[in-house]
């Protein structure tokens, strides 16, 4: 079992959670971060830290979400990965709670 980083972190993109993971498995997008499923040790430290609140179990993934457990799979192969906390996007707090961000996503 891995976690997942959700829809709302979509252009969110709060870096909290990388802070805090102790085998640095995220992996960075333009305005999405994205867990390794095969890096992950399931030590959920990174899901309290989500402002977002856009990181989940696997087995807690909603079921209008699931297409995000083949999209961090896949995305975590091309993008960097990243290791410390920066800066969230100025218009994160409006993006927080929208729904149906994946149509924003920028690969």
């Amino acid at each position: 079992m891995t976690f997942v980083v959700l829809d709302n972190c979509i252009k969110c993109k709060y870096t909290d959670c990388v802070e805090v993971c102790p085998v640095d498995c995220f992996y960075e997008g333009p305005n999405f971060l994205v867990i390794h499923p095969d890096e992950c040790i399931d030590c959920a430290l990174c899901e309290p830290e989500c402002p977002a609140n856009a990181i989940v179990s696997e087995d807690d993934v909603p079921p209008d979400q699931l297409e995000f457990i083949e999209l961090n799979a896949e995305l975590s192969e091309v993008w960097p990965n990243i290791t410390e906390q920066k800066e969230h996007p100025a218009e994160a707090a409006q993006w927080d709670g929208v729904p149906n961000k994946l149509k924003y996503l920028e690969r």
